[in-house]
């Protein structure tokens, strides 16, 4: 990575952010670290860094909360939060607000510069070598050049996470991915039980933004027991 990827840390033990910071600088990555929800968002807002580590717990309220309004903002980078917390639901309740992969406490700084590694590779890089830039699915049109989705004249905002998703499943239309599959493709590690379950609450996200009527999907199916499978 480049001097210029750059990655803002909003942690309020400065133990933790400090090694957080040595470890990610030295890898080359420019690193801005603030104590507090609030200061954090407003940098997010400001300057628009190109990923987001978030820590659950803080001083002036939840993390969970903090990224929903990172995500009512319209801001898409990639967001990694931390938690204490082994609880699946804990997790799970981070990625429904927005959060695009979580690392629970205690951590080795290997497994989160790979994390961190991943997030940026997926968000920013290439999505495929081969394929068509515009995809049209439904009433949709999927831009993989510039990164957009289009109904009518009207951008839906999706996180380069679900964007990913999306573009995969169009990109298979008709058939049934199960979520093994999907996670491998999209997210580029085996599946666990925990990380199947996870991709649910992304697919239930991307329907909130892309079907017409999200209880009632008609792009995004499920196959019970299987997995989803795109009708567009």
């Amino acid at each position: 990575m480049t001097q210029q990827t750059s990655i803002l840390v909003i942690e309020d033990d400065p133990a933790v952010a400090r090694g957080l910071q040595d470890g990610l600088e030295r890898e080359g990555f420019a690193v801005v670290w603030k104590d507090r929800g609030g200061e954090g968002i407003a940098y997010a807002r400001d300057r628009h860094p190109q990923l987001i580590i978030l820590d659950v717990r803080l001083p002036d309220g939840s993390g969970f909360d903090f990224c929903r309004q990172i995500r009512s903002l319209g801001l898409t980078q990639p967001i990694l939060m931390l938690t204490v917390q082994r609880d699946e639901i804990d997790k799970v309740l981070g990625l429904e607000m927005g959060a695009d992969d979580y690392l629970t406490k205690p951590y080795g700084l290997r497994e989160l510069l790979a994390r961190v590694r991943a997030l940026l590779r997926r968000s920013y890089g290439q999505l495929s070598a081969s394929g068509a830039d515009v995809i049209y699915a439904g009433d949709l049109v999927i831009d993989r050049g510039r990164g957009q989705v289009m109904r009518g004249a009207h951008e839906l905002g999706l996180t380069p996470t679900e964007f990913r998703l999306l573009v995969y499943l169009a990109r298979n239309g008709g058939r049934v991915m199960t979520r093994g599959q999907i996670l491998e493709a999209v997210w580029g590690y085996d599946a666990e039980i925990e990380d199947e379950r996870s991709v649910n609450v992304h697919i239930r996200r991307l329907r909130e933004k892309v079907e017409i009527d999200p209880a009632r999907p008609a792009l995004i199916l499920t196959v019970p027991g299987i997995g989803y499978r795109f009708a567009g």
